[in-house]
């Protein structure tokens, strides 16, 4: 290689090299950025995917599912474990069919027997592992259920052909009037006064 050519590959590597401080600062700020993105992608997606633990109590919820819906026939398809501290609290199946009761969902099922199990209306600290995705009661029941996760399995797309899950979702979101069961207010006065008093009792308890 002659002197010429060894010069200019030398300014070349030189050039490629030499980046404007500013720019070096900016050009490291987004690497640092994207590098942070990407570890927070990494992590959700690593709490999405759950752990071994999660996955064996999803089986259990699976399980669960298919025995109401396909053995058992006690109700549809649905299963639902409540676990805290690594152990099962409660498991059940969807009984709505056997109990003749409609709010008698897996997931309700399973918090209610995990309330009466820790004897309180809350479970805190607890994750509810369930079949399928839950419907508005099933998450509203986790909600006041003070749940601090839920996983599911199978989505409303997945059978939204065979229950109302989505449908109620979308429901519940159109005014009053609109809803396929209409809602209307009715004596406020008379219900608020039964408020007043509560407010004054000493020992009134918020759940």
């Amino acid at each position: 290689m002659d002197s010429a050519s060894t010069s200019t590959s030398l300014d070349a590597l030189f050039y490629a090299s030499v980046v404007h401080r500013r720019n070096f600062l900016a050009a490291g700020a987004a690497t640092l950025t994207a590098i942070a993105a990407g570890s927070a992608a990494i992590q959700a997606f690593a709490a999405e995917a759950g752990t071994e633990a999660d996955r064996a109590f999803m089986s259990e919820a699976i399980a669960l599912m298919r025995k109401a819906g396909v053995v058992d026939k006690t109700g549809g398809p649905f299963g639902a474990v409540v676990v805290r501290d690594g152990q099962v609290l409660a498991a059940s199946g969807n009984s709505v069919l056997r109990d003749s009761d409609p709010s008698a969902h897996a997931e309700v099922n399973a918090m209610r027997i995990a309330c009466k199990k820790v004897g309180a209306p809350n479970l805190k600290g607890a994750t509810l592992f369930t079949s399928c995705e839950p419907c508005p009661m099933c998450y509203a029941t986790a909600y006041w259920a003070r749940v601090d996760r839920i996983y599911y399995a199978a989505a409303w797309t997945d059978y939204a052909d065979l229950f109302d899950d989505q449908n109620i979702s979308m429901d519940m979101k159109r005014p009053y009037p609109e809803r396929t069961v209409p809602v209307s207010q009715l004596m406020q006065a008379d219900a608020q006064k039964v408020w007043l008093e509560y407010r004054k009792m000493p020992q009134k308890t918020r759940y």
